[in-house]
């Protein structure tokens, strides 16, 4: 780029851009309808099954305890998460233009990561309650009581709310002045900072040491609490609760993998020579297809969940059958 551009004020380029240009999948006109509907359905689906689990855990007052409530919490929190992105990206494959303005850019980016943030969060709350409840069990009820389980439910919405105010801060005043197009479907902070018209290896550095202190943390956090609960598990007399134990250890575990694997290989090193189109295909992955997946992992192998399901959603199909 010629260093006369490079020299443009921050205020001058930043306010030259009113509108970024997500290029998302492109593809001839019949396949974008085809997307369309695939991600409609997808984006339908995923509505309803963490609908599903935040009702029945609330129908049902055998499930109003600190483990239910979180995994409610964390469904409406994956149902947030999936609306920063699809609506959007439904919109585009309807649209010629698909362009975005600069300001929704950046708030589709603040929500999106904040609430991914919160995800992992709350990933870390579960492990934590899992830990109390088969390592500690005698003292799991004064432990856990009703303004622990408050203060961990406010803060796993919160949390990443609050942090990731500095990284969009910081990335939103870098100098924009051209170009305006990302090759992505949504405003991700690797296409946004190429984008800028000066490389500010400071902001870079500290987006970086972010993700991964973030990342490794929390991650690490739940392995280690997931290390002392098999520990614990596997000096249980009983085999039946064993099995209770690992069924619900493998289930948060299975989402613990999905969530993590592909972020990790995604942004603790931005700009590692990820192709555009496998970038696109990773944050595919843990932004739409997780989301999808979560309600099924959780409920297929859960009793009282399933239960649970059936005595919110069952009565009332019986109800409009009877009555039609």
């Amino acid at each position: 780029m010629p260093s006369t551009t490079k020299n443009v004020s921050s205020k001058e380029s930043t306010m030259s851009i009113s509108h970024f240009i997500l290029l998302g999948f492109p593809s001839s006109p019949q396949m974008q309808l085809l997307y369309f509907g695939l991600f409609s359905v997808t984006y339908t689906l995923t509505l309803m099954g963490n609908v599903a689990i935040a009702c029945a855990v609330r129908g049902d007052r055998r499930l109003h305890t600190p483990m239910y409530i979180f995994l409610a919490n964390f469904s409406l929190l994956e149902i947030c998460y999936v609306t920063t992105t699809v609506p959007n990206m439904l919109a585009n494959f309807l649209s010629t233009s698909k362009s975005i303005p600069f300001v929704s850019c950046f708030a589709q980016f603040y929500f999106f990561f904040s609430f991914g943030c919160d995800e992992g969060f709350y990933l870390c709350i579960m492990a934590f309650d899992g830990y109390l409840a088969i390592c500690r069990p005698l003292h799991y009820p004064r432990i856990m009581t009703r303004q622990l389980c408050t203060g961990l439910v406010i803060f796993g919405w919160l949390g990443g709310l609050i942090i990731f105010v500095i990284p969009v801060f910081l990335i939103s005043r870098l100098p924009y002045c051209g170009p305006n197009i990302i090759n992505h479907f949504v405003c991700d902070p690797v296409p946004l900072m190429m984008l800028s018209c000066s490389e500010d290896a400071t902001t870079q550095s500290i987006y970086s040491a972010f993700n991964a202190i973030f990342m490794v943390g929390t991650f690490l956090f739940i392995l280690c609490s997931y290390a002392l609960v098999i520990l614990a598990v596997l000096r249980m007399p009983s085999a039946a609760s064993k099995h209770k134990a690992f069924v619900t250890c493998a289930s948060h575990l299975t989402v613990v993998t999905l969530f993590y694997g592909s972020i990790m290989v995604m942004y603790v090193s931005p700009g590692s020579g990820h192709t555009e189109k496998k970038q696109k295909v990773i944050t595919l992955f843990y932004s739409v297809i997780t989301p999808l997946c979560n309600p099924l992992i959780y409920s297929l192998r859960n009793k009282e969940m399933k239960a649970a399901l059936r005595k919110v959603f069952v009565p009332e199909i019986l109800f409009l059958k009877y009555k039609s």
